[in-house]
């Protein structure tokens, strides 16, 4: 379903940067004509983050995270515009198929990956990760999360399903990697089995998480957003304490949250850590960036027992 809204909206930009583009060379005015284009096609995505970054640099004023600098702030703005019209006008809505589940028929004793996306997201966004995956052999699965719009809650079965399909094929624990929302679905998930969880480390459902901008403690970007998934995601709400409330310390230590102080969508920064876990902080990354970031990449090759190769 995400990848059929963000085509309509491509094509919707399209459409209309094509119609102000034919209006004004009709007029005679080319530069008014391309220049218009561009930023219908382009720019209004720019402006929109134009205004988030701003807000989260105010609200991390108080944050215990470092203080980004200015220029740290506007280089994660321009990162997260290519990476943004990246991930959402070609990966998301034209190209979340061309990688699928890479299940050996066969166990190869390799430990398998489960990636989970975020808000109005799709499998697609790890399609690099999956390619690199793939050339070493890593069995892995990336869920998409339906319906996009829905409660939080009613996304663990999805992710349940996809655990049970590694455990099946690798006869060990996944490791689970989540971009954004995709770590409160997992958490959420792992609350359904609170009663079912075994008091031994070795045994639990999934041998680490590793999560890239997820909003732990919830989000201060949209507070009166009514979509109900979002309205989980408010800062300290009352949905992320009853999350919260349900977990062990031990479960909380197969975390590893990275987080950063230019993080568009989960601040104040720090609401995207998690205690107990394993925190570590990458300075100037904004929200989608984190997945460019080499060392979240090579801390699953770490937790999957592989090295990084040179």
């Amino acid at each position: 379903m995400v990848a059929r809204l963000l085509r309509l909206a491509v094509f919707t930009l399209v459409i209309l940067a094509a119609a102000w583009a034919w209006w004004w060379l009709g007029l005679g005015s080319p530069w008014v004509a391309a220049l218009g284009a561009v930023f219908i096609a382009c720019g209004s995505h720019a402006l929109v983050l134009a205004l988030e970054f701003p807000l989260m640099h105010l609200a991390n004023r108080q944050d215990p995270a470092p203080r980004a600098r200015i220029g740290e702030v506007v280089s994660a703005w321009w990162n997260e515009c290519r990476v943004g019209l990246l991930t959402f006008a070609w990966l998301q809505p034209f190209r979340a198929l061309t990688e699928p589940d890479h299940l050996p028929e066969q166990s190869t004793g390799q430990r398998g990956v489960l990636f989970v996306h975020g808000f109005v997201c799709n499998r697609g966004m790890w399609n690099p990760w999956m390619r690199r995956l793939r050339a070493r052999g890593v069995p892995f699965i990336a869920v998409n999360l339906e319906p996009p719009f829905g409660s939080i809650d009613g996304y663990a079965p999805i992710i349940g399903q996809a655990v049970e399909r590694l455990r099946a094929t690798t006869g060990l624990a996944p490791l689970v990697v989540c971009h954004s929302m995709g770590g409160l679905a997992t958490r959420a998930w792992l609350r359904t089995l609170r009663n079912l969880l075994p008091a031994s480390a070795d045994a639990l459902p999934v041998h680490a998480v590793v999560t890239l901008g997820t909003p732990h403690r919830g989000t201060a970007i949209s507070p009166w957003n009514p979509l109900v998934n979002v309205k989980q995601m408010r800062h300290l709400g009352p949905w992320i304490a009853a999350l919260g409330a349900t977990e062990s310390h031990e479960l909380r230590r197969r975390f590893v949250c990275f987080y950063s102080h230019c993080d568009n969508i989960a601040f104040p920064a720090s609401t995207a850590t998690l205690a107990d876990a394993d925190n570590r902080h990458l300075r100037g990354t904004a929200h989608m960036q984190l997945i460019e970031r080499a060392e979240v990449f090579e801390a699953m090759l770490e937790k999957l027992g592989l090295k990084a190769k040179p």
